[in-house]
């Protein structure tokens, strides 16, 4: 294909002339070399975007434009294939039957364990500052009570008797929370 001197005389109306001409053809041979119809229609657009870019394709005959576009259009396909090859596809169906086998991770589990993270701060947040401080040491920063009891300036006993009653007061609440819940069942 010798493309002739001269300046390039695509345009908006001449592109969509060469479009108009070549879609049908090259639309049904790309849609015989790749899958599915969204992967044809997605390679026809890089072939005219290719056109687009090409400024010499205006300036040669009408069979040899659609020789040109045919050859890109084989090309894209080639590409489409290849990147196929490497990627490897999963259905839908067998990523939703592994994607949630621990049900600790399944949305519902996790939407579940949000809320109850945030009643727990809300009770937590209405305690004492001192109940507050025990629990942050003993389950935030894992310290034992002998520890707790050093930083708190208490004994060993009292610390012992605070977390306790913490615990059982919050114990409680929840208790009461549940009752309610089902009564109203």
């Amino acid at each position: 294909m010798q493309p002739q001197a001269g300046p390039p005389i695509y345009d908006d109306a001449a592109l969509a002339e060469l479009y108009r001409r070549h879609v049908y053809a090259l639309l049904s041979f790309i849609r015989s070399n790749v899958s599915t119809r969204e992967d044809a229609e997605d390679v026809l657009l890089e072939v005219f975007l290719a056109a687009l870019e090409r400024d010499s394709l205006a300036n040669v005959s009408d069979g040899e434009q659609l020789a040109w576009l045919r050859r890109v259009a084989h090309n894209k396909c080639a590409d489409v294939y290849r990147r196929a090859q490497r990627q490897r596809i999963v259905s839908l169906e067998s990523v939703a039957e592994t994607l949630y086998e621990d049900e600790e991770r399944a949305p519902e589990q996790v939407a579940l364990r949000s809320e109850e993270h945030a009643l727990l701060r809300t009770r937590l947040a209405h305690l004492p500052e001192q109940q507050q401080a025990a629990l942050r040491l003993r389950f935030a920063d894992g310290l034992r009570c002998e520890e707790i009891a050093r930083r708190l300036n208490k004994s060993e006993g009292a610390v012992r008797m605070l977390l306790s009653r913490t615990l059982n007061l919050l114990r409680g609440t929840y208790e009461k929370q549940e009752k309610g819940v089902n009564q109203d069942e």
